[in-house]
């Protein structure tokens, strides 16, 4: 009985969000709907990481991280896409402050959790050094090429590229994260597998009883449902984002921000559960590759937009943003080299994320 009510509920509350996301789009909520769709929000997330969780467990990693990377971030492209149709001036750096917070996110935040977790849990987080070393070098080449260069261009003034420059990153960005792919699911698979703390690797075969095709499906449907239900939301309730950003005095990519961290929740929970499990590898997939996905498949998909959408596309980072991203990539490095961690580096990666947060509410 109990598996069949959390079962339901991971099927209505979906449904259940997904109509409020219909109900309440392009429309001024009062505080008492902000808090329902808060809270729906937040359902979505938990019933995202359930059925991620199912698929995962029937096609194995990592396949499975990766189904759940790029659901959120094809879905987040549209989120981004959406608000730059209708947001006018004030978006013309969103693309770039939710790609970088993003990456942030993904590579502090989501890396450090799961480093501290498994390290607290086992006292070491152990994972493979060639996979996730390969993945870190396409993230920090993808994030160079797209969110650095151009604040150092000179064809266009100010931090953006020209067409043709912006062309070529895109198909850059989109070949890299295409030629990662293929490394990580076919050539080199065994190097994305997760290690547990006594050296063994875990394939398809050590998992237990795992779900029927029809519920993979059933839960792949349901996951595209929740991650669709979770972007509405979070879209649905921006207004109220804004506005709070800017009552207090914060600056606009603080809204960019908060996005970005709602949207990456599913992941974050995910990538969580995994390290507790022992299965650090399993995280590490999830926080590189959706930091790469974020890239791989924003900036291409905004450089197709950018043919309908008017105004500049500002895409350079700041002094400080290239700071911290050079900081992140450098400790990163050094945190995945010798394939094992321990609380010190988890807590290293977690107050660069809070450095971020904070400097991006008081620059």
């Amino acid at each position: 009985m109990p598996a069949k009510i959390v079962t339901r509920w991971n099927v209505v509350l979906p449904a259940l969000a997904l109509l409020a996301f219909a109900a309440t789009w392009g429309r001024d909520l009062p505080g008492v709907v902000v808090a329902i769709v808060g809270l729906l929000l937040a359902g979505s997330v938990l019933a995202a990481v359930h059925h991620a969780e199912v698929v995962a467990h029937r096609v194995g990693e990592p396949y499975g991280s990766l189904v759940l990377a790029v659901a959120v971030t094809v879905i987040e492209v549209g989120l981004i896409v959406t608000l730059m149709i209708s947001g006018g001036e004030k978006t013309q750096s969103l693309a770039r402050d939710t790609v970088f917070a993003a990456v942030m996110i993904t590579c502090n935040g989501i890396l450090g959790l799961s480093i501290l977790v498994a390290a607290i849990r086992r006292r070491i987080a152990v994972f493979n050094a060639e996979g996730t070393g390969g993945a870190l070098a396409t993230v920090a080449t993808v994030a160079t090429l797209s969110l650095v260069l151009p604040t150092f261009t000179s064809s266009r003034p100010g931090p953006q590229f020209s067409p043709a420059q912006l062309a070529f990153a895109a198909i850059a960005s989109l070949a890299l994260y295409g030629l990662f792919v293929t490394v990580q699911t076919r050539r080199h698979r065994d190097y994305f597998l997760p290690i547990t703390t006594s050296g063994r690797v875990v394939d398809e075969e050590d998992h237990a009883d795992p779900p029927t095709a029809r519920d993979a499906w059933t839960s792949l449907g349901l996951l595209l449902v929740a991650l669709v239900a979770v972007v509405g939301l979070a879209k649905a309730i921006s207004p109220t984002i804004e506005s709070t950003v800017a009552d207090a005095g914060l600056p606009q990519s603080v809204v960019g921000v908060v996005i970005a961290l709602l949207v990456l929740l599913p992941e974050t929970i995910a990538a969580v559960r995994a390290a507790a499990r022992d299965r650090v590898q399993t995280s590490l997939n999830l926080a590189l590759g959706s930091a790469m996905a974020s890239i791989g498949l924003t900036i291409p998909a905004i450089a197709i937009a950018m043919i309908w959408l008017d105004g500049p596309l500002l895409l350079g980072l700041g002094g400080t943003q290239m700071v911290l991203l050079a900081l992140t990539v450098l400790v990163g490095g050094l945190t995945v080299v010798p394939g094992r961690a321990n609380v010190l580096q988890g807590g290293v990666h977690l107050s660069l994320l809070a450095a971020f947060l904070f400097l991006a509410a008081s620059p």
